[in-house]
């Protein structure tokens, strides 16, 4: 016989509720020692305030006032994680209404507090089989709870309070919902515990349940009135229960099982998580296949432009007419020439252009016409695909010949080849030599196959009536000296003409502007998108808060069998994350749908590995940001009351 110090110490504990004259103490001082080894039952009728005594002894509560000190430590100085610890690694809870996660299997229910402890896999599998097998659930360790009997849940209960060893069991009604052979067969087990040297807290309101108990305490409106032990009883040494010890290396296994979890969770809610799913693609859907389509468009007009010749200096004179009139320009076919003569440029077409009216037998048009020089095709990459461009000799001697672009030709010649035809171009015969290959849009919107291309010198007598010309197209022979050439012809002309206005600008600086519109616009539809995206994200917080509130009794279970705060607040992140990875996914595969979709309908459309990635982490960042908020509530929730929910 030796004398134990106590292992729990009570000393003038209370505990209220409320605030000023609404607050309703539940404790009033209560003053109590258990020893290790003890069994001890705590009786006293419905509102004795017998359960709160319990959720204070198993730190799932805080007292109001005085002092819990445990194994000759103040639990008021312990912290959250250090509370979870304790009660993970000490404390073993069974409760009247057994309090199993009903999405989980027996099994896994008895893993929990091991998993919170970082206990392997195949360890704490075989550790539950274990226990369930000596307790008769054998059989059963694949079943939920709702199949189980109330006396299995219970034996599961007592499997999972056993699990990280149980050195103390703190039993709140355990036999309360069950029959009387049920709750014999509970009551036999506790005292066989006992034996092995667990300490037993035994909450009951029944004096025949609290007869198997070495030591009988009662409680009555919230104070000790009886105890029939002494905190100097001399008791035998208790045997110290084999306990499981926590593993230091816990983190990697917590994330593990968090994935499992948040999977197990989402299956048990299907259509909700679908639906949760569906904002979550559409968003991550509408930003791939609007970044496709601008990205695509964009990519789509700098070719047409491109095709034009990226090499390629416009000069043009800045109008000197009155507003609402067109003055003549300066410029004339000997400027084109000279320019042709300096360093770095190979060729100098000089252009006209104008709106005329286009005939052929029934069918007439109007389309632009451009006088230009024979090298036109050679300068901007666009030869003539039927019949031949007019040549320097057409231009020589006012050639009246006439190269279509194709949507004229569709326009005058619907059925027929154009070729050897006359046409009238305001009432100006020209026979038809050649027709231009298709070019499509320019890169400002204009169809560019609607023009007729005809001899410069023809042109200019018998369409313009004038020798001026518009327009100077210059091709650079090296495009990394385009800025030094542009500078000479500005030069050139300045010296020419001083009181001339002219603008000069070469082919990049239009791919330049119309980059940056493009950009613009892709950055718009992305804007779009996103928005999709964002609403995705709040209805995945939405639907995480709900499910905080409805899995509140769940956490509380958790939180009881020692789940620290960063395990409550990551498994709910990770489930919102799961989601959000989830519609990410599905999101990439139909945001590529939609946008091969618009390339059938004629629409350019261009996927960038970048911008899936891109759109991928936003759903999973989606998923952290909007996650979060539900996650933390849910951390944050006290034990006691998550369980009472």
């Amino acid at each position: 016989m030796v004398e134990n110090k106590p292992l729990i110490t009570l000393r003038n504990l209370r505990k209220r509720y409320g605030a000023d004259e609404l607050a309703t103490e539940i404790l009033r001082g209560i003053d109590l020692e258990i020893h290790a080894g003890e069994f001890v039952a705590i009786m006293g009728a419905s509102g004795s305030g017998k359960s709160t005594l319990m959720h204070m002894l198993g730190c799932l509560d805080q007292p109001s006032a005085g002092e819990y000190w445990f194994n000759g430590q103040n639990v008021a100085l312990l912290n959250s994680d250090e509370l979870a610890q304790l009660r993970r690694q000490t404390f073993g809870f069974i409760f009247q209404s057994y309090h199993l996660i009903g999405s989980c299997s027996a099994l896994e229910n008895v893993e929990i507090p091991a998993v919170y402890a970082g206990v392997k896999a195949l360890q704490r599998h075989q550790r539950a089989i274990d226990l369930l097998t000596k307790l008769g659930l054998e059989a059963h360790t694949r079943h939920r709870p709702s199949q189980l009997s109330g006396g299995q849940q219970q034996r599961v209960s007592i499997a999972r309070a056993l699990m990280n060893g149980g050195q103390i069991i703190l039993a709140d009604e355990p036999t309360g919902a069950l029959d009387s052979q049920s709750g014999a067969e509970v009551m036999a087990l506790l005292k066989q515990l006992a034996q092995q040297g667990h300490t037993i807290v035994l909450i009951t309101h029944d004096p025949e349940v609290a007869a198997h108990a070495q030591r009988q305490i009662t409680v009555r409106d919230g104070q000790v009135i009886s105890d029939t032990g002494t905190a100097s009883t001399l008791t035998p040494a208790p045997i110290k229960p084999g306990s499981y010890k926590e593993t230091n290396d816990h983190h990697g296994t917590e994330i593990i099982e968090a994935w499992k979890m948040a999977i197990r969770s989402l299956q048990a809610n299907l259509s909700r998580t679908l639906l949760t799913l569906l904002g979550v693609m559409i968003g991550v859907a509408s930003v791939v296949a609007m970044l496709a389509i601008g990205e695509g468009s964009k990519q789509a007009v700098l070719e047409r432009i491109n095709a034009m010749g990226s090499n390629l200096v416009m000069i043009r004179e800045q109008s000197r007419g009155r507003m609402g009139t067109e003055a003549l320009s300066s410029l004339t076919a000997k400027d084109a020439h000279s320019i042709a003569l300096l360093p770095n440029i190979i060729a100098a077409l000089p252009e006209n252009n104008g709106n005329v009216t286009a005939r052929f037998g029934n069918f007439d048009i109007n389309t632009e016409v451009s006088a230009t020089s024979w090298e036109f095709p050679t300068v901007r990459n666009w030869p003539a695909v039927w019949g031949s461009f007019f040549n320097a000799d057409d231009e020589q001697h006012y050639a009246a010949v006439a190269v279509l672009g194709q949507t004229v030709a569709s326009g005058l010649f619907p059925n027929q080849d154009p070729l050897g035809h006359y046409i009238l171009l305001n009432n100006v015969p020209f026979q038809v030599i050649g027709v231009m290959e298709e070019k499509g849009a320019t890169g400002w919107g204009r169809d560019a196959d609607d023009v007729i291309f005809v001899p410069l010198s023809t042109g200019n007598l018998r369409l313009f009536g004038q020798s001026q010309i518009r327009n100077i197209t210059v091709s650079v022979d090296r495009v990394e000296a385009m800025e030094q050439t542009e500078q000479a012809i500005t030069r050139f002309l300045d010296q020419r003409y001083p009181n001339a206005n002219f603008r000069v600008r070469n082919m990049a600086d239009i791919v330049a502007a119309v980059s940056e519109t493009q950009n613009t616009f892709t950055v718009l539809l992305g804007s779009i998108a996103a928005i999709s995206l964002l609403v995705g994200g709040i209805g995945v917080m939405n639907i995480m808060l709900v499910s905080v509130t409805e899995r509140t009794h769940e956490i509380g279970i958790r939180v009881a069998t020692g789940a620290r705060t960063r395990n409550i607040l990551q498994q709910f992140l990770t489930e919102a994350v799961v989601v959000s990875t989830l519609g990410g996914i599905v999101g990439i595969g139909l945001g590529i749908v939609a946008g091969l979709s618009a390339s059938v309908l004629g629409m350019s459309a261009l996927f960038s590995v970048p911008t899936m990635i891109l759109a991928f982490a936003c759903a999973v960042g989606t998923g952290l940001i909007f996650g979060f908020t539900p996650a933390l509530k849910a951390a944050r929730l006290r034990p006691v009351e998550a369980l009472s929910t």
